[in-house]
């Protein structure tokens, strides 16, 4: 059985990882904000097992908590390997960093940032008695790798993202049995989020033209393809040998 964990699973990226991960060799536990009918409902037509948990990852030490100990009930021996799959991001206000709400970039820090690392933090510490093969994805983004105006809090969030990976990956390769971790960005993806770019006020959002030139010349990826180019990056036999990828630089 191969144990999968996965963040932000109720909706665009993470609703259509959640149902490709679907399969009675899967044991699946997603956390998000909600939890999905149609999800269970799939889950239960092919005989999937399926655990899913309400938590706000705006707070997200509960989660943490409760990920490891569940973890530590678990009996190592069911799982031939074990995968957390850190895919929750919010955007927050978008605007100069001057006129952004300190609510607003605290939560697009703990969520983007803050959550990932403690989940990780939580999944480490409870498999690393295991012998299972351990993986952990971050969904990371190029506007982590790529300075955008109007979009301080996200871009640091994923850069953060991606340092974090780089470093974590590194305690790991020193270990018997270490996890192989990856930050990951998937490509620009047709989502609510990539709509609430385009929506926002060009004068605080100086990159909206260029965002909005994308939809329209359809250089979105579904989420459907999104998913799929992601989690053929997770199987590859490759996967952790560097820590930073973009699966359009492939």
């Amino acid at each position: 059985m191969h144990l999968f964990i996965l963040t932000g699973a109720t909706r665009g990226l993470g609703y259509r990882l959640a149902l490709a991960l679907l399969s009675p060799q899967h044991s699946l536990l997603t956390i998000a904000r909600g939890r999905h009918d149609a999800l269970a409902e799939a889950a239960a037509k092919v005989g999937a097992p399926l655990e899913q948990w309400r938590e706000d990852l705006s707070q997200p030490e509960h989660a943490a908590a409760r990920l490891e100990a569940w973890l530590a009930s678990l009996s190592p021996s069911d799982y031939s390997a074990a995968t957390l799959i850190n895919n929750a991001g919010v955007l927050g206000d978008i605007g100069a960093l001057a006129h952004v709400s300190c609510a607003s970039i605290s939560a697009v820090l703990r969520v983007n940032l803050e959550a990932p690392m403690l989940l990780t933090s939580a999944f480490l510490r409870a498999t690393q008695a295991w012998s299972a093969q351990r993986k952990i994805l971050n969904i990371s983004s190029g506007a982590g790798r790529h300075p955008i105006a109007g979009w301080t809090a996200y871009c640091a969030s994923k850069a953060g993202l991606d340092h974090f990976s780089r470093t974590a990956a590194l305690e790991e390769a020193g270990k018997p049995n270490g996890a192989k971790i990856v930050s990951l960005a998937p490509g620009v993806i047709d989502t609510a989020m990539q709509a609430q770019l385009r929506g926002a006020s060009a004068e605080h959002f100086p990159e909206q033209a260029r965002f909005i030139q994308l939809h329209e010349r359809g250089e979105l990826l579904s989420p459907q393809t999104a998913a799929d180019h992601v989690l053929a990056y997770l199987a590859r036999t490759d996967f952790g040998t560097e820590p930073i990828a973009d699966v359009r630089h492939l």
